[in-house]
């Protein structure tokens, strides 16, 4: 068997996994990530959703149920963790806009708007200012976008759609990094002879650099452009999942990728060492702490089985909101299912509530109490709490 050693080891490839681990990094820890697949923020809009419900999403926090994440952390430290995040992003060929004391509203691919707060800079010459005309750019073949809802619901609007010979938004992404490619859709903008104003593209302005194919495509239209998220599968959560993943290689972190946690070594309250599956020699991870930073259900972090819900690593104690027949609401799509709620407990030093393991450290969606979907706050809780439990892993470590 392999044995490979770490400060930390962190379980979990998404937002809050990778948080949690290049802020460790950064701070000279030998520090180990473990995901099983591409974590759910490639689905996702690569916008940074805080908190919808307030104007300034840090001052909404104090009305947060006492037992919110957001709560323990409290606006201070999440308002220095988004900055972070922005630090780390300004480095990588997606930075992103924004103020994390003020939402902003970004355009769907349905004609709506979105309520979030930092998105990235690709997106954010879109303001809601009536009167402005808007061109819209859709592409032949391309599913999940839909520009005459869009033109519909905005008064001086129009679109055009152009012919890129491929229909999937990886796939016409892919193109936008091929010079050629680009000039003929560039000149095909300028045979247009669109009003003045802005141009809507949906989000496929390329995958590696798409602020320079950006900026290439609004000095040679002379307007000011901007993206609009498709639906899932989304290349901005593809673009931002990748940006984090090479910043923390950039800083000497190890990825074990598509690998899942097979057993788990304890010795009394602490956890030695998790190994992975492999196919060939089992792989084992020793580390001085651990970060579980899994997700909730749709990533597998949780589990519910018929009667109760279940931690798939550690086999934590999850709180679960009553009976299963209360989990859900009525109407489902009425917000705020108390199933929302369930989770793994934390105390003040990010540990897990009701487990003896003193060096093993819980972030992201997979605490109780979250409730992403109702209060709309999944990257930004993800973020803050992923910095928050790289703090007191710190503290141990130290």
């Amino acid at each position: 068997m392999n044995t490979h050693e770490y400060d930390v080891v962190v379980i979990g490839g998404g937002m809050s996994g990778f948080m949690a681990s290049l802020r460790l990094a950064n701070k000279g820890y030998k520090t180990a990530l473990i995901s099983r697949g591409d974590p759910v923020c490639c689905l996702s809009t690569g916008c940074i959703d805080v908190l919808a419900q307030a104007e300034n999403p840090l001052r909404g926090i104090g009305e947060l149920p006492d037992d919110h994440p957001y709560r323990l952390i409290g606006m201070k430290g999440v308002k220095e963790s988004l900055g972070y995040f922005l630090d780390i992003m300004q480095d990588t060929p997606i930075p992103y806009a924004g103020d994390p004391k003020k939402n902003r509203e970004i355009l769907t691919p349905v004609g709506t708007t979105k309520t979030t707060c930092l998105v990235p800079e690709t997106m954010a010459h879109y303001t809601h200012n009536n009167g402005e005309y808007i061109h819209v750019i859709s592409f032949k073949g391309i599913k999940d976008f839909y520009p005459s809802y869009i033109t519909s619901r905005i008064s001086n609007t129009a679109f055009s759609v152009f012919d890129a010979q491929v229909t999937s938004t990886t796939a016409i992404a892919t193109r936008f990094e091929d010079k050629a490619f680009l000039a003929e859709f560039i000149s095909w903008v300028q045979d247009l002879d669109i009003p003045y104003g802005r141009v809507a593209i949906p989000a496929v302005l390329g995958i590696d650099n798409p602020i320079s194919v950006m900026k290439e495509i609004s000095t040679g239209i002379y307007r000011d452009v901007f993206e609009i998220p498709t639906l899932p599968p989304s290349i901005p959560g593809l673009r931002l999942f990748r940006a984090l993943k090479s910043a923390f290689q950039r800083i000497g972190g190890n990825v074990y990728w598509g690998k899942t946690v097979s057993s788990v070594e304890r010795q009394g309250s602490r956890i030695e060492a998790i190994t992975l599956a492999t196919t060939g020699r089992p792989t084992r991870v020793h580390g001085r702490t651990f970060i579980l930073a899994t997700g909730s259900f749709v990533s597998g972090g949780l589990y519910a089985t018929r009667d109760t819900v279940k931690e798939t690593v550690f086999d934590l104690p999850v709180f679960v909101p009553g009976p299963r027949k209360d989990w859900f609401n009525n109407d489902f799509f009425t917000p705020g299912h108390a199933i929302e709620k369930a989770g793994v407990r934390i105390d003040s030093t990010f540990r897990p509530a009701e487990s003896d393991l003193n060096n093993l450290f819980v972030c992201g969606s997979i605490i109780a109490g979250s409730e992403i979907m109702k209060y709309h706050c999944g990257h930004g809780l993800a973020i803050a709490t992923g910095i928050a439990s790289a703090g007191q892993c710190e503290k141990e470590l130290s």
